[in-house]
């Protein structure tokens, strides 16, 4: 069968390799195997193969931190699962064709579109944990965020306009405030240094409690200088490539605190029962249409470096997939 492997760290679309490896062979007691069916290309996955990720695997390795499948068999022990059923793919190492896993490392999931499941695992959990985690929010509050046409930028728009929140998204490039105001957007601004004075004339002076910053960067001063006293700033990622910079009068004189989210941390601390209560409430917003991100493009496992280079693109309209088993329907 095909996986994607790498044993050395550099640039992602020239270290990744499309190999033949052995099968993973039938499952054994608890275990079930499952072909994957799809697989996107996450900055956390360029990250890892440049070697820049926070967790550095052993090499050889196999890249992958989301996917979903279908499973093909089960093990003696497994009476939750059925040859059939669609799952997603809790652990990493998922950029191959098939996979044989530990039935407590995959999550039954509902009908729906295969290629909107396969970005379930990171995305939505980290917008929803991040609305969740550190202001108690309140219908009508607002939520500021830079990188708003992110993965997770627009499903924190989908997620807060159903929890009756109201959001203020910073963008880089004019084109993009359209498609955001389509999805749900109350606010959709160009960053500039004036970005605080656009913020307050948006939202009449609101008082805004929380910031989320996936840029890094001196934006951090300007979404501190956007907040009310005592507000929160979240940073979940480093586009920018640049520390997070904050004012010390922010800090000392208006209180504003900044904080990291990495999902992986969180999860740690949530329960097994908590985490499939978890996906299984956004699976079902994703089968309601609630949870939609745009698909640029999808590949052939084949095309892994073709697939690496257009997903590292800094201007995109939308995700990259891979489908290591062909092209996927429903």
């Amino acid at each position: 069968m095909k996986t994607v492997q790498f044993d050395t760290f550099g640039a992602p679309d020239e270290v990744a390799e499309c190999v033949e490896v052995e099968d993973p062979g039938a499952p054994q007691d608890n275990e079930v195997s499952v072909e994957v069916e799809a697989f996107p290309i996450n900055p956390v996955d360029l990250l890892t193969l440049s070697g820049r990720y926070a967790v550095i695997p052993d090499l050889p390795a196999i890249p992958g931190s989301e996917g979903v499948g279908r499973v093909t068999a089960v093990g003696k022990g497994v009476a939750q699962l059925a040859p059939g059923d669609r799952v997603l793919l809790l652990g990493r190492e998922n950029w191959t064709q098939r996979k044989r896993l530990a039935v407590d490392q995959v999550l039954k999931l509902p009908d729906a579109d295969v290629l909107q499941l396969a970005m379930l695992k990171i995305n939505p959990a980290t917008a929803q944990l991040m609305l969740r985690s550190y202001v108690d929010l309140q219908p009508g509050d607002w939520v500021l965020q830079d990188a708003a046409n992110s993965g997770v930028g627009t499903n924190l728009i989908r997620l807060a306009q159903q929890q009756g929140l109201r959001t203020v998204n910073v963008v880089r490039r004019r084109e993009l405030v359209e498609p955001l105001l389509d999805i749900g957007a109350e606010v959709v601004l160009v960053d500039g240094a004036d970005l605080p004075h656009k913020v307050a004339e948006a939202t009449g002076g609101a008082d805004i409690s929380l910031a989320i910053d996936a840029v890094a960067g001196e934006i951090c001063d300007r979404l501190a200088a956007a907040l009310a006293e005592g507000g929160t700033i979240v940073n979940y990622g480093l586009l920018s490539g640049r520390p997070c910079t904050v004012s010390p009068y922010h800090v000392v004189f208006r209180g504003i605190s900044l904080t990291g989210f990495w999902l992986v941390k969180h999860l740690a601390r949530m329960s097994h029962h908590e985490v499939q209560t978890m996906f299984t409430e956004l699976a079902d917003k994703v089968a309601d249409g609630t949870l939609y991100v745009e698909v640029e493009q999808t590949y052939p496992i084949e095309e892994i470096k073709t697939a690496l280079a257009h997903a590292a693109r800094r201007e995109r309209a939308g995700k990259v997939l891979v489908t290591p088993n062909g092209p996927v329907v429903g």
